[in-house]
């Protein structure tokens, strides 16, 4: 019954029912997938009838085809582009870092052993500072 699809088909379908999980789409006349609401539109969805209806012709991707089980697991959000993301916010910054953080910053990965001594000169700088 499932042989015929195979994971990656982009394929026209009409959805038949809805559920709060998911959708269901008939992809011929004798076999339905599901569209998971995971996988309904990019983007978190809450309720799917906002974005689908019963009899809506949509274009799915088969994600999975379990021929044990009869399934057919789809995704509408896989044929469509994913949004752009809007660049990060630059953190303003009221005040410069300490003379010790600037010094840490260029150091990359090192050991405990070889930031121990490190460690121990800057706390013993600033013990020697507080007197």
């Amino acid at each position: 019954m499932t042989n015929k699809f195979e994971a990656g088909q982009v394929l026209d379908g009409k959805v038949t029912g809805i559920q709060p999980y998911g959708a269901f789409i008939a992809l011929d006349e004798e076999t339905q997938g599901l569209v998971h609401i995971s996988e309904i539109t990019h983007g978190f969805v809450k309720d799917i009838n906002e974005h689908l209806t019963v009899g809506d012709e949509v274009k799915v991707k088969v994600i999975n085809v379990d021929d044990a089980k009869g399934k057919v697991s789809l995704s509408i959000r896989a044929t469509e582009e994913a949004p752009q993301k809007a660049a990060p916010k630059a953190k303003k910054t009221t005040h410069s870092a300490p003379k010790q953080q600037q010094d840490n910053d260029n150091a990359g990965f090192n050991t405990l052993k070889d930031k121990l001594q490190e460690w121990i000169d800057q706390s013993s700088e600033r013990e020697a500072f507080k007197k």
